[in-house]
């Protein structure tokens, strides 16, 4: 139901973004999600649970407009470079977030959890009026969505104050508006010029969020049973717990520290091929970087049947969350890159729904045909990884180097 939010709403707002502007949109997720995420810690009961995290999803999809913000001010060359360093920030609240949950799950609760990773959402919306100044401080409206709209005013106001910070001179000359046309179409991402580019990138999002948290949910899976060389078996119960939950093939176990640890492990691996990722895509391009990374994941998925110990399973998981994470990185930086700034929001907002239809799925291969057949669940996610791996060494654009297109 996260992942549904996320879909719904990740179309609904690339859609308004590309009209109204990717600020507002960035500033109304992060409050959204923040007001939700917090009410979710007072759910009465699971129908609530679960319709508040919903709208949770929804607000998080908004967030993909701070990479479009990126993309946009930042020059060609070095955006190959930069924009997967968000990667960073991404893995710290990650790793956070599973330190506060060793801590506080066993002992005050998944409720208090909620809320202190809501604090700081909560703190922006305590402090509305400063927060929203210092906003529009430092995050300006993306300059090239302004001259899109015509708004050359605002565009030249934001370059000048670039120019400013960087000692520099404003180029001489005049910013001139493109020819006006309407903004934000969805038949501008199936017109001939983009159709078929738009299909490989749907194929490939949706094929890279079932293989990222496939690894994500398969690696709860392999800690809870301890699926390892000599000890296939679900773990045995306590036999005084005779309640019905506990024989429900639903029952949850509690996780211990070393299942705590292994997760902090295997979701550092999601930064360990960060530099690699990086030189690949500026050297390699991103569409055969692409390609090589999800031939990779294909492989490491099949790896984890090989009879191994616990430290080779960790490792195998580490690795695997390393290259899920550059999938992401590069798919990121191509969606944003391809498509032009009139329909740059919405191709990452449909896209990032096509996501969230493959993140849908995932649980039910990583956790209950998994549960029926480990190899079955490997070899389906191998072969999704392989049908991306091959559209995207095809996608018919190469963005390495190029200038983003402005009209369409």
């Amino acid at each position: 139901m996260v992942f549904f939010g996320y879909m719904v709403f990740s179309i609904v707002l690339g859609l308004l973004a590309d009209r109204y502007g990717r600020w507002k949109i960035l500033l109304l997720s992060f409050l959204w999600a923040a007001y939700f995420s917090l009410l979710t810690s007072f759910a009465p009961s699971y129908i609530w649970f679960v319709f508040l995290r919903a709208m949770v999803g929804g607000g998080v999809s908004g967030h993909a407009q701070g990479l479009i913000i990126k993309t946009e001010f930042l020059p060609t060359k070095y955006r190959g470079y930069l924009l997967p360093l968000s990667q960073v920030f991404w893995l710290a609240g990650s790793l956070l977030i599973i330190g506060l949950a060793s801590v506080m799950n066993p002992t005050i609760g998944w409720r208090w959890l909620i809320r202190i990773a809501s604090i700081p959402g909560i703190l922006l919306i305590l402090v509305f009026k400063k927060g929203f100044l210092l906003c529009l401080q430092f995050i300006p409206e993306s300059a090239r969505f302004n001259v899109s709209t015509g708004n050359t005013g605002a565009a030249l106001a934001t370059l000048q104050r670039i120019a400013r910070m960087n000692r520099a001179a404003v180029p001489e000359g005049q910013l001139r508006e493109p020819a006006k046309e309407r903004r934000g179409r969805f038949k501008d991402l199936i017109h001939p010029k983009y159709l078929r580019t738009t299909l490989q990138i749907w194929i490939i999002w949706l094929g890279i969020a079932f293989a990222y948290y496939g690894v994500i949910l398969a690696s709860a899976e392999l800690l809870e049973r301890d699926l390892v060389c000599g000890s296939a078996a679900p773990p045995l119960q306590d036999s005084s717990d005779d309640s019905e939950e506990s024989h429900s093939p639903c029952y949850c176990h509690m996780f211990g520290p070393a299942a705590y640890q292994t997760m902090i492990i295997s979701t550092a691996g999601e930064i360990a091929l960060n530099p690699v990722n990086i030189l690949s895509i500026n050297l390699l391009g991103r569409r055969l970087s692409l390609c090589i990374t999800m031939g990779c994941t294909a492989l490491f998925f099949l790896l984890l049947n090989i009879c191994t110990s616990s430290a080779g399973m960790v490792g195998f998981l580490f690795m695997l969350r390393a290259l899920v994470s550059a999938n992401f990185n590069t798919i990121y930086i191509y969606t944003a890159e391809v498509y032009p700034t009139t329909m740059r929001a919405l191709g990452m907002g449909t896209s990032g729904a096509l996501c969230r239809v493959g993140a849908m799925v995932a649980p039910f291969i990583s956790q209950v045909l998994m549960s029926a057949s480990f190899l079955g669940a490997l070899c389906l996610f191998s072969s999704v990884c392989i049908i991306c791996a091959i559209s995207a060494v095809t996608l018919p654009i190469e963005t390495k180097g190029r200038a983003l297109q402005q009209v369409k």
